[in-house]
Order: C-alpha cells, then sequence, then structure tokens
C-alpha cells in the first residue's frame, strides 16, 4: 500500500511518465505494477486499514492480493467496505 501511494507521487509529480517506467523503478512487470497501483481504488479506510496492519513473524502474511482483487473492480466504497468486513472478519476467524 505504501509502495502504491509513493508511486502514485511519482506520476503526479512528473518523475515517471507511466505504469511502464514505474514497473522498471521497481524491477517489477507492468502487471505487477497495476496489481499494486489498483489498491489506491480501495476505500481511504481500507487503505489506512492495510497500511496499519501488524507485523507478522510467520513466514507468509495471513493477507494476500488475491484476497483484496475482489475489492479493487468494485467501485462502490460501501460495497467495499462490506467485502472488506467479510474478509477481515473470516481472517481473524480462522487464524489460530
Amino acid at each position: 500500500m505504501a509502495l502504491a501511494i509513493h508511486f502514485e507521487g511519482l506520476l503526479a509529480n512528473g518523475e515517471v511518465t507511466d505504469m511502464a517506467d514505474l514497473a522498471r523503478l521497481g524491477h517489477v512487470s507492468r502487471a505487477r505494477t497495476t496489481q499494486f497501483m489498483n489498491l489506491r481504488i480501495l476505500a481511504p479506510d481500507i487503505q489506512e486499514a492495510l497500511l496499519f496492519l501488524p507485523r507478522t513473524d510467520a513466514p507468509r502474511d495471513a493477507l494476500k492480493y488475491a484476497d483484496l482483487c475482489s475489492l479493487t473492480v468494485e467501485p462502490n466504497w460501501t460495497e467495499q467496505r462490506r467485502m472488506w468486513r467479510v474478509l477481515t472478519h473470516t481472517r481473524a476467524s480462522s487464524m489460530p
């Protein structure tokens, strides 16, 4: 999330011209760049929640981009928030 915010700033300031520049800068594919830039479509409170997720000592985070993908294609923030509540409730109840 933080990287998406940073990259959005680079685009806004004209430091990079397009997503291809961002991909080169981040040493990732354009598809991957699009994925994390899509996080900027999320409602502001969901973005904030992502930014402040607790650190994990587990080998993998409990929350993955694949879990968020359906939220990024939903344009309605009210519906995103409903989906977020379901997702986070499901994740919390499945953790030991």
